[in-house]
């Protein structure tokens, strides 16, 4: 389906209002919140005052602005106004940032999330009726995610254009664009010298986190003969060592040397380019996907190994890299995810 105009878009986000809040005279209910929608962002139904604002899409920077401006806009009319974000489909990290800011939301879609004092409206499952074709281009693409990696690797440190571009070895044009894209998506400020940080870091790691695919990558699955994932890291480590590859760990062994949360089985290394017939024999590695205990990771672009420190004799990427490839992992990949955030990505504890 062809998205909306924002006017279609803004009467259709009154007819579900209407359908969703119920009314005696619903026909009568629909009209008022058309013309309303029409002329201003307060909308009155069941009682109750809305303040909409909505994004043509459903992601997290867009949302997490309009949750922002709606929570500023009700609170200015009045504890009764409740603020209420609409988009044609909201995305999971579009929905916890509502969640997270106390905001109502729904979508053109089929999907709500409307809690308050005598109203509690949950519909979940409503598949996007509005998905475009093919995946649209990015500023978390693998060689302009260098940017944002960076950026939260140092997010309280506004750096130059010209200072990203050397550190993250882009040509100064590219990285450029891809600055002025972030900026336009709400992610980034400007100092008065024109320096860059994150707006939000935490908003950065979402948005990025919402777009992330661990399979744009090369993985090999396959099995070594260990004891546990911490002996299959180590002799994997040794033999790489030996060979002089280049390497870093990431996923769930890598949570573990950072964060010690809990024990792991599935190894997960990055490696600097593609592992040889001989070097696979060295690590005694053998490909099946079936019960696979280790993942040999090729990246689609090396700048997942910016940041990349040593931890106990084990080189590991940095954390917001673990961060992101958890959240296409087995096991208690989600908690350890979780936990490695809180450990490593506290924004508001300076650096991590």
């Amino acid at each position: 389906m062809q998205p909306p105009t924002r006017i279609q878009a803004r009467r259709m986000v009154a007819d579900r209002l209407a359908e969703l809040v119920g009314d005696e005279d619903a026909a009568k209910l629909r009209d008022n919140l058309r013309a309303a929608v029409d002329s201003g962002e307060v909308l009155r139904a069941g009682g109750r005052t809305f303040v909409l604002e909505y994004r043509a899409s459903g992601a997290a920077a867009p949302v997490a602005a309009a949750a922002e401006r709606a929570v500023r806009q009700a609170q200015a009319l009045g504890k009764q106004a409740l603020p209420l974000v609409a988009a044609p489909f909201m995305g999971p990290i579009g929905r916890e940032r509502c969640q997270r800011a106390g905001v109502a939301w729904l979508d053109l879609s089929g999907n709500a999330h409307i809690v308050a004092p005598g109203i509690r409206i949950r519909i979940e499952g409503g598949v996007n009726k509005f998905r475009g074709r093919g995946r649209p281009s990015s500023v978390f693409a693998p060689k302009a995610a260098r940017v944002s990696r960076w950026l939260l690797m140092h997010p309280h440190h506004a750096q130059s254009q010209r200072d990203i571009a050397t550190a993250t070895r882009m040509d100064e044009g590219y990285t450029s664009r891809i600055v002025a894209r972030l900026e336009r998506q709400y992610l980034i400020v400007r100092d008065e010298y024109g320096r860059i940080r994150p707006r939000d870091p935490d908003l950065l790691l979402d948005a990025w986190r919402e777009s992330y695919g661990f399979e744009q990558h090369q993985v090999l699955r396959g099995h070594v003969a260990a004891r546990s994932g911490n002996d299959a890291l180590r002799q994997l480590a040794r033999q790489l060592e030996r060979h002089e590859a280049g390497y870093a760990a990431t996923g769930l062994a890598a949570a573990w040397i950072l964060t010690r949360f809990a024990g792991f089985r599935l190894v997960t290394l990055y490696l600097r380019e593609y592992p040889s017939t001989a070097l696979l024999e060295a690590l005694h590695f053998h490909e099946e996907t079936r019960g696979a205990n280790v993942w040999l990771v090729v990246p689609k672009d090396l700048g997942v190994l910016h940041g990349l420190s040593e931890h106990a004799g084990i080189p590991c990427a940095h954390p917001v890299q673990v961060y992101l490839d958890l959240t296409s992992h087995p096991e208690r990949a989600k908690e350890a995810a979780d936990h490695l955030r809180t450990e490593c990505l506290d924004w508001s504890r300076g650096d991590r």
